[in-house]
């Protein structure tokens, strides 16, 4: 079987992660990267292990022998990649956002469409066997109709004043950072699972550490901090560190969530409890092989990741059988592996990965939770 072809452009914390999951595909063969320099690039392609190193994103995307390009760079760079990426023939997988501005989402999704390429949104999360499970529950009556739902994603990597990041900067990462960052995940999963759009928001954010002491030098994310105090510059900070968020489904019910980059040890947290007419689900990230499944009249159940316990339209996605634990890396490969039969075999109808059109969603989404916060109100989407 011949291999497709794929280079990754980005090699900071997430770009990495693409490559180890990709290698994890016996039908795709990761064969070239691209990052800001060439020297870079050259450097990052001999740790890695891969074969070419492109002095440009430019020069990757003149190699015909590659058919898929990972967009794995800052948020600013995502809409230019992309679109350059489609027009030169090759399917595309972006990191998100999709684009810093539903404008250009809404070119991406047009042009994608036009030229019948594959293309698809890391809303890896939704690869958890049990948000599947979930999903499928809901689908097939077992939710119920859906009264309530309550989540929060919660980190601590930007905790203290001296933490920094790209991502803290507008120009690089868009107005919104802790919703458009984690939030962006954790409203994708809300409509996943449940099958409803969010119709109203009411937004209230807070900046915590106004201003935040820049590093002279380049950090990667989650990295440790090793500097000294003359490494520093101060910098105001106008993205938000913490929101809190009411919004209305259009059913009518309601839910709420938060989202914070500043509570202590809470280093990568997704929580979700889902209340519905027949039953009640509860799901957590940090400990991703588990559900509570909640019921008013009979006993709670504690459901744990099994081929032989979830429903038949999960079980593609757990590799290993029960008491093997699966997680993070995970989600990825089988995200990847869902996408890559697309580019085998054509673009399905309804596609099961998420695509640009679900990256142009989570940014209106997340357009009115700003404009909600800013003018404190409640915002139809």
């Amino acid at each position: 079987m011949s291999k497709t072809k794929v280079a990754v452009v980005g090699l900071g914390f997430i770009g990495p992660a693409h490559i180890e999951a990709l290698r994890r595909l016996p039908d795709v063969e990761v064969v070239g990267i691209a990052d800001f320099s060439a020297e870079i690039a050259q450097a990052r392609a001999q740790s890695l292990g891969i074969p070419k190193a492109y002095d440009s994103f430019d020069a990757l995307l003149k190699d015909d022998s590659i058919e898929s390009v990972h967009i794995c760079t800052p948020n600013f760079l995502h809409y230019e990649q992309s679109k350059k990426a489609l027009l030169a023939g090759k399917n595309v997988i972006c990191e998100k956002p999709l684009a810093t501005n539903t404008e250009e989402a809404e070119e991406l999704v047009e042009l994608a469409d036009k030229l019948g390429l594959v293309n698809a949104v890391h809303f890896n999360l939704r690869y958890y066997p049990l948000i599947r499970q979930m999903k499928t529950m809901r689908e097939k009556g077992e939710l119920g109709e859906v009264y309530s739902v309550q989540g929060s994603y919660l980190q601590d990597w930007l905790f203290l004043p001296t933490d920094y990041n790209w991502r803290l900067e507008p120009s690089q990462s868009g107005d919104s950072r802790a919703v458009a960052d984690i939030g962006s995940h954790l409203f994708d999963l809300i409509e996943y699972i449940t099958g409803l759009h969010i119709t109203e928001v009411m937004a209230d954010f807070n900046t915590v550490h106004k201003t935040r002491m820049k590093p002279k030098k380049a950090i990667a994310t989650y990295s440790g901090k090793l500097l000294q105090a003359e490494d520093y510059e101060e910098v105001p900070i106008t993205t938000e560190d913490y929101a809190s968020i009411l919004y209305r489904f259009e059913n009518g019910n309601k839910g709420v969530a938060t989202v914070s980059q500043v509570a202590a040890g809470r280093k990568n947290r997704a929580t979700l409890e889902i209340s519905g007419s027949n039953q009640t689900y509860n799901w957590c990230s940090e400990a991703p092989n588990e559900m509570w499944i909640g019921r008013r009249e009979g006993y709670n159940q504690s459901l744990i990741r099994d081929p032989a316990l979830v429903h038949e339209e999960v079980r593609p996605l757990l590799t290993f059988p029960g008491g093997h634990n699966e997680g993070f890396p995970d989600t990825s490969k089988q995200l990847f592996k869902e996408v890559y039969a697309a580019i085998r075999n054509g673009r399905p109808e309804k596609p099961t990965y998420p695509t640009f059109a679900d990256g142009l969603r989570e940014l209106k989404l997340c357009d009115k939770i700003v404009q909600s916060s800013r003018e404190q109100r409640w915002v139809q989407v």
